[in-house]
Formats: structure tokens, C-alpha cells, sequence
């Protein structure tokens, strides 16, 4: 059978069983699995075994579970109110102050997960209410939440950054300062856009009554006392990382240590907290191993089939600049982008993108700053786009579907920005890695 042939029927079978409902990690194991017996015979599964016992083997993967367990214990513990309390009572009279405050909240407890499920749930259920009752725009404290709550995809340590690094051989660490500047830039950005249509408009996002605002400085010092743990966090984390002391799994045990520390000083590292968090952790990682498993195994046998050298010439028979073959690639990350979860686009599509872009003459790591880029971007885009459910799930009663996706499209908008300044300026995610080196 044809390369041509193959690829159509293990990506097309793939759409249709998606379609049908199966869970994307038993249809590309499956795919992967018939495939295999059909153009290899049964002693083609051994090959399918190795490489998932070579992809199991990377001692980075142990990163993953700490720092999944690290957002869970932060979670619950009470870190991250704390920080949102400490941060709402500098707003003050600023119009759109508390939607800001939240955003900065949410780039700092970024910094701490690495994940956004629990970061949007724990927005949408302080911060949402809050900006609510004081009369904000509804479709701008729901963008602020959700592109808020997204930021722990961009900003290290970042699952997404991990799987990518892992999947294509790249260094994490690298990837980690890479992604630093980038995700901070659109942080800011989403934070100058709603001080900017808040100063237009002051009735979008309404300063806190008098008696709300007018917090004795003396107490303000007291409340940002609840900074210091969450810096503590992320110095036990990033600190390490940037300063050369440790490896990220390294690292990650690290902020699983410091998490634990914090928890107990506020009292509240109990055995549920733990108990709680463990069996999340697993059950995360659990999706996570399938889904790589099901990925690996399809990508493996299509790869020996010859796929990647098919990918490769058909890129070449379009005769684009290698600027217009990376955008080619960015355009199909979007689209699947809104019907896939990030992890299947990594493992399905980095193991033949990358190779294809380090041919072109680019680095990986600016590839995979522009790759986690495109998954902000998924994480609000409809119809998949997870941000929306995890919101929706803790949501005040009203607020449904469509009014959560009517209300991050400006934020999308910001997002696809920053991905085009990136783009055009690769020494905007590179000059950090560059310095440390």
C-alpha cells in the first residue's frame, strides 16, 4: 500500500472513530495497533512495545506527576485565595483594578501549576462572583477568567512545555525560559487591553465601593503577607531551574516540597489535602500514559511507514518559503486545535513537524514557544475549548456556553498577537535561552 494511501485511512479512520465518540487514546492505539499487524505482520507489535518502553524511559516524565501534584495540594490548601485576597485589595479606585488584579493573580498562581483546570475553577469561583456584583461587563470578567486561567499552559513550568520537550527531545529547561518573556508579554497585553477599554468606558469594569477600597495601609501589608508563600513556590521551582541547581524533575520534587511547606504554615497540610491531591495526580497522569501510549504507537508505525519523508515532500511540492511552511503548520495546529486536546496535537503532529522545521533551518525551541502559543489559542476556541468547561462547570447560575465563548474572542484575538510577533521576531522567545547559555 501507498504512503499516500496510508495516510489517509490512518488519519481519515482516525476523524471518523473521534466522531463516533471513542476516546482519542484508544483510537490512535487501535489505529496504531491495525496498522501495524497489516503492514508489518504480529512481530511489528514488538516494535510498538519499544517504543513506548523508550518513551516511558525518559526520566523527565517523573516531572510530571509532581508538579500535577504541586497545583493540586496548592489547590486546596488555601495558597492561591490567599494570593487573589492580597492582590484585590491594591485595586482601589483603578476602573477595570479588579479584572487587572485578577490577571496578575493569575499569572502568579500560573507560575505556580503548570496546569489551567484548577486555576480557572478557583478564578471562577472567587474572582467571578466578585467582579459580578461590583457590575463589571459579564464578557469581560469571563474573558479576564478564562485567558487568565489559560496562562499556566504558557508560563513555566508548563505540562504542555514538558510533553512537547520530551515528545521532540528538546531541553525542558530551555523550553521553561523560552516561554518565560513570551508568556509574560501576554500577560501584560491582556492587562493593557482591559485598562484600556475600561478607561474608555469606566461602566465595563466599575471601581470597588469607598468602604471596599479603602483598606488601611497598615492591613494591606498584612494581606500581602499571602504573596510570599506563592514566591516561595515558584523561587523553589523556577529559582532552581534558571540558577543551574537542579534538573525540572528535579525542580518539580522541589515545588512539590515547597507547596507542602506552605500549606503548612497556613495549618492546613492535613491527610485529606493529601489523599485528595494523590488521587487526582493519578488519575491526570493516567490520562495523560494513555493518550501517550495510543499517540506513540500510531506515530511509530506511521513513521516507519515512511511518513515523515511523505509530510516532508509534500511541504516541498507546495513551493512556500520556509516561512510559508510554518505557517502552513500553524494553521493546522488551530484547527485542531478546536477539536483535538493539546496532548494528542503533540504527540501526533511535533514528531513530524519538527524534523521538517529543523531541516527549514529553525530552532525547536522557538517552534515549541510558537506550539504552546497555538494552545492557548485552542484552550478558548470553540467548539472543544476546554477553558469554557471548566468555567461553566463553577459558573454563577446564567451564565452558559455561548456566553462564555461570545466573551473570549478579544482575548483569542491577543492571543493570535502575540503568536505573529513571535513569529516574526523569534529572538523574543530565543535572547533568554541564549543569555543562560
Amino acid at each position: 500500500m501507498s504512503i499516500e494511501w496510508i495516510t489517509v485511512l490512518m488519519f481519515g479512520g482516525m476523524l471518523v472513530l473521534l466522531a463516533l465518540g471513542l476516546p482519542l487514546a484508544f483510537v490512535t492505539g487501535l489505529i496504531g495497533t491495525v496498522f501495524c499487524v497489516f503492514l508489518f505482520g504480529f512481530d511489528g507489535l514488538q516494535l510498538i512495545g519499544t517504543r513506548i518502553y523508550s518513551f516511558m524511559g525518559e526520566y523527565a516524565l517523573v516531572s510530571v506527576p509532581m508538579f500535577v501534584m504541586m497545583a493540586s495540594i496548592m489547590e486546596r490548601s488555601g495558597v492561591a485565595k490567599d494570593l487573589f485576597d492580597a492582590m484585590r485589595v491594591w485595586a482601589g479606585r483603578l476602573p477595570g483594578g479588579l479584572a487587572i488584579q485578577t490577571m496578575v493573580a493569575a499569572t502568579i498562581m500560573g507560575a505556580m501549576t503548570g496546569i489551567i483546570g484548577g486555576e480557572i475553577v478557583l478564578l471562577g469561583l472567587i474572582a467571578l462572583p466578585q467582579m459580578l456584583r461590583l457590575g463589571y461587563d459579564k464578557k469581560l470578567a469571563i474573558g479576564t477568567i478564562c485567558a487568565g486561567g489559560a496562562l499556566g499552559t504558557m508560563i513555566p513550568p508548563s505540562i504542555v512545555l514538558i510533553i512537547y520537550g520530551l515528545t521532540v527531545n528538546v531541553s525542558i529547561g530551555d523550553l521553561f525560559v523560552a516561554n518565560l518573556v513570551p508568556g509574560l508579554i501576554l500577560s501584560l497585553i491582556y492587562m493593557g487591553y482591559i485598562f484600556v477599554r475600561c478607561q474608555i468606558d469606566p461602566k465595563l469594569g466599575p471601581a470597588a465601593p469607598d468602604h471596599e477600597h479603602r483598606v488601611p495601609f497598615v492591613r494591606k501589608l498584612a494581606l500581602m503577607r499571602g504573596l510570599f508563600l506563592p514566591l516561595l513556590v515558584i523561587g523553589s521551582v523556577l529559582g532552581t531551574i534558571y540558577a543551574g541547581v537542579a534538573s525540572v524533575t528535579e525542580a518539580a520534587a522541589m515545588g512539590v516540597v515547597g507547596t507542602m511547606i506552605a500549606s503548612a504554615i497556613r495549618g492546613e497540610l492535613k491527610w485529606p489535602i493529601i489523599r485528595d491531591s494523590a488521587r487526582i495526580t493519578l488519575d491526570t497522569c493516567g490520562m495523560l500514559l494513555w493518550l501517550s501510549f495510543g499517540a506513540t504507537a500510531m506515530i511509530g508505525v506511521y513513521n516507519l511507514a515512511g511518513g515523515p519523508g511523505f509530510i516532508r515532500d509534500l511541504f516541498a511540492g507546495f513551493n512556500l518559503p520556509p516561512i510559508g511552511t510554518v505557517l502552513v503548520m500553524q494553521a493546522i495546529l488551530i484547527v485542531l486545535g478546536c477539536i483535538m486536546d493539546w496532548v494528542g496535537i503533540c504527540l501526533l503532529t511535533m514528531p513530524i513537524f519538527v524534523p521538517i522545521i529543523v531541516g527549514l533551518g529553525y530552532d525547536p525551541i522557538w517552534f515549541g514557544v510558537l506550539f504552546c502559543l497555538n494552545m492557548q489559542i485552542s484552550y478558548l476556541s470553540p467548539p472543544f475549548g476546554p477553558a469554557a468547561f471548566y468555567l461553566k462547570g463553577v459558573a454563577p447560575e446564567g451564565i452558559t456556553l455561548n456566553d462564555i465563548f461570545a466573551s473570549v474572542w478579544p482575548f483569542i484575538i491577543l492571543q493570535a498577537l502575540v503568536l505573529a510577533l513571535v513569529l516574526l521576531a523569534p529572538d523574543v522567545a530565543l535572547w533568554l535561552p541564549r543569555l543562560k547559555d
